[in-house]
């Protein structure tokens, strides 16, 4: 299907999922574990603190305004259009299909890329955790990750309520844990234990101490994906219990548990750790892309494993919620003509997407086999561009949003 193919967007009546499944809290737990705080922290922090060094804390809240605004934008106009297409629906209304479609496949090919990366990182973890340390590319890491994309578009498929239940405990988890690291890494710093105390200092929130433009602007694409997700909400739109209120008020909610999150971690682990370039310091690029695992021995000692558990706990869970936005978008483009007309078949008796959640799944397990197969280091730079791919379907977004309401106001 091209993108010049006519997309026909009358109202149907309803998509036949299950509405009114699910509530203010239910929505903001879905959007949070789409997130997967602790493992968007192990994937960024230290990579954010290499580019702007002690700056990090404040590039997080600088790169939350344009999220809150962004969220905004997705309420209005799902209060507007409450519709499971999101991008796709909108930037067609305000600009056309062409637009649209775009948008559309924005969505979709970020999370299969981030499907597969989540993927590898639980099964990594969890070969990590039984006491072997195997390369990404070993066929017992790719084996688990794909059972794991496995189980997580069968409790997808299964239906939104049981996923939301699962969601629950899984993020209270996530949040437990790091609890315990901010708990920890504070109790050290004040014992005087830790290992480069760095007392905290103003300046780490000062929007004027960036040094360097290329850093900043790395640290800003950085916490773009670091915040990604929260969307999930407005994707659930029309199987909430008030489709044009309360998934905007989930976002808003999400985005901004989302920055005290990751704002009080980073102090937390500054004050802990330091930004030194060698040990455990944040400056230590050996530590870059994993320093929960690095420090996790000498934070908690013989309950070291419960970072690592978090860890897993958090990839498998954005799993899971990253189906759900994909499959009811590739949904709403069939049901609008935009995609062949099986990928909007419905199971008639779990009401969630059927055909396009199995292709999620097949899709994203068949680019994280080959792409591993071919070079380990394609995941790794995949994800790394994945802030441009955000940004490009997050601006429509934006912009569709004071076209369409400047429109329908005129």
């Amino acid at each position: 299907m091209s993108a010049t193919t006519p997309i026909h967007l009358e109202r149907p009546d309803g998509k036949g999922l299950a509405s009114g499944s699910l509530g203010l809290w239910g929505s903001t737990v879905i959007g949070l574990a789409s997130t997967a705080p602790v493992y968007s922290l192990v994937a960024t922090l230290g990579f954010v603190v290499l580019a702007v060094g002690a700056q990090a804390p404040i590039a997080f809240i600088i790169a939350f305004v344009p999220m809150l605004l962004i969220a905004f934008a997705y309420r209005e106009l799902n209060n507007a259009v409450p519709d499971c297409g999101t991008t796709f629906t909108w930037g067609t209304k305000a600009f056309g299909p062409w637009v649209g479609w775009m948008g559309g496949w924005g969505v979709a090919v970020a999370g299969m890329v981030v499907l597969a990366n989540l993927a590898q990182i639980a099964s990594v973890y969890f070969w990590s955790l039984i006491g072997f340390d195997l390369e990404n590319n070993d066929w017992r890491i790719i084996l688990v990750a794909v059972l794991f994309i496995a189980a997580m578009t069968w409790v997808s498929w299964r239906g939104v309520e049981i996923g939301e239940r699962i969601q629950n405990v899984l993020l209270g988890i996530q949040y437990l844990a790091l609890a315990i690291f901010v708990v920890a890494a504070l109790w050290q710093f004040f014992a005087g234990t830790a290992p480069d105390p760095t007392p905290f200092d103003m300046e780490w929130l000062n929007p004027f101490g960036f040094t360097s433009w290329s850093g900043f602007t790395e640290s800003i694409l950085l916490a773009l994906f670091i915040y990604w997700g929260w969307d999930t909400c407005l994707a659930l739109n029309e199987e909430t219990k008030d489709p044009k209120r309360i998934p905007g008020r989930a976002a808003l909610l999400t985005t901004v548990i989302l920055l005290f999150t990751y704002v009080g971690v980073t102090i937390a682990a500054m004050m802990y750790a330091g930004l030194g370039d060698t040990g455990t310091g944040l400056g230590n690029e050996a530590n870059a892309d994993d320093f929960f695992l690095a420090i996790k021995d000498g934070l908690l000692g013989p309950f070291g494993w419960v970072l690592v558990v978090a860890v897993i706990i958090s990839a498998i869970s954005s799993t899971q919620t990253t189906i759900l936005p994909t499959a009811r978008g590739t949904l709403a483009m069939g049901v609008y003509r935009a995609l062949p007309a099986k990928f909007k078949d419905v199971h008639p008796t779990y009401k969630t997407p059927s055909f396009s959640t199995i292709v999620m799944g097949v899709v994203a397990s068949v680019y994280y086999v080959g792409m591993t197969l071919i070079s380990d280091n394609i995941l790794q730079d995949s994800i790394l561009s994945l802030g441009l791919a955000i940004a490009f379907y997050y601006a429509i977004t934006g912009f569709a949003c004071v076209w369409y309401l400047s429109l329908i106001h005129i």
